[in-house]
């Protein structure tokens, strides 16, 4: 699918607002969330659909059923819930099924507006980093097709030992409030001068944005997320963040 570009108001406003914080800060930080952000797929819930399909790990039955009913509860649970079946596999083979998720998704979707957006930021000297709700492993070959390094992924995992994972919960879950203090933990407090969401579950992370915030949607009308990307836009309304529709 084409995806419509950003607006030129919309870069001029990116650009002189870049060359404004570059002025008293050489190493600012940027904010992306990752699955309807920048790029127009889910990719936790497809490697989550990939080991169901591949029967890579151990699974109650009717998995997909189990876990938007976890969802519908708790979605911090539940988000918390896909890390955890990865448990007592290796880091490296949990790798090579996100690697194996991704090569079936041909081509990616990537919003190439977000992309252009990540390379000026990185040519610039800017710290970016992805923040996600899902699961932090299966964002991380997702971040290396846009420039960046797995260490640029703030997502939702469990403590490894000796390689190893564990089902205890590392760090924050980063869902809500949890984007942004998984951020700030990682910056030492500093906040993003930019920060860019599609979703509620972003709301947080473009209001922790000191300079400008930007919320993007592509979800159709019959789309689950229709809603409140939706709601996202008209909050971006009222506050004067920008706005782009990719569809």
């Amino acid at each position: 699918m084409k995806y419509k570009d950003y607006s030129q108001d919309i870069w001029t406003r990116l650009h002189s607002t870049l060359d404004e914080v570059l002025k008293s800060d050489s190493h600012p930080v940027a904010a992306f969330d990752a699955d309807g952000t920048l790029w127009d797929i889910d990719l936790g819930e497809s490697f989550f659909h990939h080991q169901i399909d591949n029967k890579l790990v151990q699974l109650p039955n009717n998995p997909w059923e189990h876990y938007e009913t976890l969802k519908a509860a708790n979605p911090v649970e539940a988000y918390l819930w896909l890390a955890q079946i990865c448990q007592s596999q290796e880091l490296k083979t949990v790798h090579e099924w996100a690697k194996d998720s991704l090569k079936g998704i041909s081509p990616v979707p990537v919003f190439s507006e977000q992309k252009k957006l990540i390379e000026l930021f990185l040519s610039r000297g800017v710290q970016v980093y992805i923040i996600t709700a899902s699961v932090k492993w299966a964002v991380e070959p997702g971040a290396a097709l846009l420039g960046l390094k797995y260490e640029d992924v703030l997502g939702v995992e469990t403590i490894q030992i000796n390689g190893v994972i564990t089902e205890q919960q590392k760090g924050t879950v980063t869902y809500k409030q949890g984007k942004v203090d998984a951020l700030l933990e990682r910056t030492g407090g500093k906040k993003p001068f930019f920060a860019s969401g599609n979703t509620m579950g972003d709301f947080q992370l473009l209001q922790s944005a000191t300079h400008l915030s930007l919320a993007v949607s592509a979800a159709s009308r019959d789309d689950k997320l229709f809603k409140t990307e939706a709601e996202l836009a008209q909050h971006a309304q009222s506050s004067g963040w920008l706005s782009h529709r990719f569809i």
